[in-house]
């Protein structure tokens, strides 16, 4: 028999959570849930971190944690302060027990770990001031408070130029903690601001709804709000706790909520701490490359499998201000679905950076499905890194980031398909086995081989390891996409570009490439002195066909008959509220005219490393048939993301 357990904020823990006794805990109510039950949350704030105990015994009977219908919740990780004592003009300070905070102080927890590269010295803390709905900005001593200067620009490192700072307002309000045995003392400087009158809220708990246990399996968390936690640093080297998340379950449905003010991630789909913490920072023997090759091997130990973990579904949220990632994972992520989502300012505030800051952050998103989200003004918007294998990445929007799409050390296959990726820099490929199918790229692309770090790729839709091989750039496959990037657009310093390969418009980074595996293969010699020498120079075969270019957007020299555009197009994409239109000014007939149609994994050749055909999940093969909006393509679909267009000016609903 299930139950509904109810939690409002007028409850009791003594109750026994029916309609009418409420619970006043969502924690009560998760130690009270059983399989088959569901939590169902009344509007208030709660202020604590969810840890259920339980989860469901499969994907129809598991544990159901919503909002209830129409009700505003908010599950909060800060907690007010209401002692300020004005120190001189607009200089105020609070002294806080420590006793507020528990078993985590986040004023005493720097953004420290593997893959930070440029922390700041020293460095800035989990640990966050708000000021009403405004952020503060952490200041390095006490005396940097009164002397503060808010800057118009901030470094965004990768692309090597300056970028306009994120959240101004928040620059108003800078602020140092300091931590002693018994308090934390924050000063802070508030000019027009009363504390007696404004919302003033420190971030005191580390996440706000994720299980301390792992195996807490098959829970729904359903239409909160969930802000101002103060998570770590989570690489893939280490433990990644995240504001929401399974921590190393099978199952979990996260759909239809808020996100958002996070000092790292917001959703963790992410590795646990035994199989690796932050290893090479803290011993320096090894670099993290090599602990997470064994974290790999560790995990498998621990059943990373289908059966055991994994299968998760994201969808319809919207997750914003967040210090490193909206969504993160590291093994954890596998055969999952990540879908609907809003993705915006993540990364951006530009607090610290390091390797692992994007939109999303996965490693090991193998056989995982991200579709159709709207990811915008962030750092980076999709990272993918190590063993992206079965992944597809379709019908996304990215726009307005430092860059929209990157893909390291991978091996395929993997798919991206009919997305619009319209910033300056569309496309960085430090992988091979890609299909990039019917996409509208809008900025450069870049491709690079990473020949210092053999990755592994895995038996088709297993966790289960076959091989490792370095990236040699190439043996992918560019069909029937638009090259539409602006190139008189500024897109960044290349001699300040985190790369060595400059990024360019096109497809021309692959020219003296072979055009098939069978002209790979013949390329190959045959009598070399070490058996492993024969394949280190020949270029490796890279499929084009079909694509259309801009001026300045230059095919592949051995791309038959592609087809060239007079001029460039207009392409703008334009938000209003939650809608999203993609604008196209003066389209040729030329473009309208190119014609692409249905494509299916038995027409690409499966990828040279893995050996693997590119397949649905189910192994049969993959079918790339419906373009950006949904649509089923015809063989009379337009080239690229949408199957129909009309020449000139066009607006379409993208989103």
């Amino acid at each position: 028999m299930t139950t509904v357990l109810h939690v409002a904020t007028t409850g009791c823990d003594a109750a026994d959570g029916a309609e009418a006794a409420p619970l006043r805990t969502i924690s009560r109510a998760a130690a009270l849930a059983e399989p088959g039950d569901t939590v169902r949350v009344h509007e208030g704030t709660y202020r604590e971190w969810v840890r259920p105990a339980r989860g469901g015994r499969s994907a129809s009977r598991r544990i159901t944690f919503e909002a209830a219908p129409g009700e505003h919740v908010t599950i909060s990780g800060a907690e007010p302060v209401t002692a300020w004592d004005r120190v001189d003009g607009d200089l105020w300070r609070a002294v806080v027990p420590n006793s507020v905070f528990g078993e985590w102080n986040p004023f005493a927890e720097p953004v420290v770990g593997d893959w930070l590269v440029r922390p700041t010295d020293p460095p800035v803390n989990c640990g966050a001031l708000y000021v009403g709905e405004v952020p503060g900005v952490e200041v390095p001593t006490l005396d940097a408070v009164t002397s503060y200067v808010a800057p118009t620009e901030l470094l965004d490192d990768w692309t090597g130029t300056m970028a306009p700072v994120d959240r101004p307002e928040s620059h108003r309000f800078p602020w140092h903690a300091e931590v002693d045995e018994k308090t934390t003392t924050i000063t802070a400087l508030l000019p027009g601001v009363d504390p007696s009158t404004e919302r003033m809220e420190i971030s005191v708990r580390r996440s706000a709804f994720l299980p301390t246990e792992h195996h807490v399996d098959y829970v729904t968390v359903r239409g909160f709000e969930m802000c101002r936690t103060a998570s770590p640093w989570a690489p893939p080297t280490a433990d990644q706790p995240g504001m929401l998340g399974p921590n190393w379950a099978k199952g979990w449905i996260i759909e239809d909520n808020h996100l958002h003010d996070v000092s790292c991630s917001a959703i963790s789909l992410g590795k646990e701490r035994s199989t690796g913490h932050n290893f090479s920072t803290e011993r320096g023997d090894k670099p993290g490359y090599q602990y997470q090759l064994e974290s790999v091997f560790a995990a498998r130990q621990i059943g990373w499998d289908r059966e055991h973990i994994g299968s998760h579904v994201v969808r319809r949220n919207r997750i914003h201000d967040c210090g490193q990632n909206a969504i993160v994972g590291h093994l954890g992520c596998v055969f999952s679905e990540i879908s609907d989502n809003h993705i915006f300012r993540v990364g951006t505030r530009r607090a610290y950076f390091g390797h692992e800051i994007a939109g999303i952050k996965l490693h090991a998103a193998i056989d995982t499905r991200i579709e159709h989200n709207h990811i915008h003004d962030c750092s980076l918007g999709l990272w993918l890194d190590w063993q992206t294998q079965g992944t597809r990445i379709t019908r996304n929007v990215f726009h307005a980031n430092s860059r929209d799409l990157f893909i390291e050390v991978s091996h395929g296959p993997y798919v991206v398909d009919h997305n619009v990726l319209a910033s300056p820099a569309a496309i960085e490929n430090r992988a091979q086995g890609g299909a990039y199918v019917g996409n509208l790229i809008g900025g450069t692309v870049q491709v690079e081989p990473v020949i210092d770090r053999a990755t592994p790729y895995h038996l088709p839709h297993s966790t289960q390891v076959s091989g490792y091989a370095v990236v040699m750039a190439g043996d992918d496959r560019y069909l029937g996409n638009l090259f539409l990037g602006d190139v008189d657009r500024p897109s960044f310093d290349a001699e300040g570009y985190f790369g060595h390969v400059p990024p360019r418009y096109g497809l021309a980074v692959f020219d003296g490439h072979p055009a098939s595996p069978e002209a790979y293969l013949a390329s190959i010699p045959q009598n070399p002195a070490h058996d492993h020498q024969r394949f280190v120079d020949p270029p490796q075969m890279v499929m084009v066909a079909g694509n259309v270019y801009a001026p300045g957007n230059d095919p592949a020299a051995h791309e038959e008959s592609p087809v060239r555009l007079d001029a460039l197009p207009g392409v703008a994409v334009r938000v209003e509220g939650e809608e999203v239109f993609l604008d196209l000014s003066d389209v040729p007939s030329t473009l309208v005219e190119a014609r692409f149609g249905v494509l299916t994994g038995e027409e690409l050749p499966p990828v040279r490393f893995a050996g693997v055909d590119f397949e649905e999940d189910d192994g049969s093969p993959i079918r790339i048939d419906r373009d950006l909006l949904g649509e089923v393509r015809t063989e009379d679909s337009v080239t690229g993301p949408l199957g129909a267009m009309t020449p000139g000016d066009v607006s379409i609903r993208i989103w």
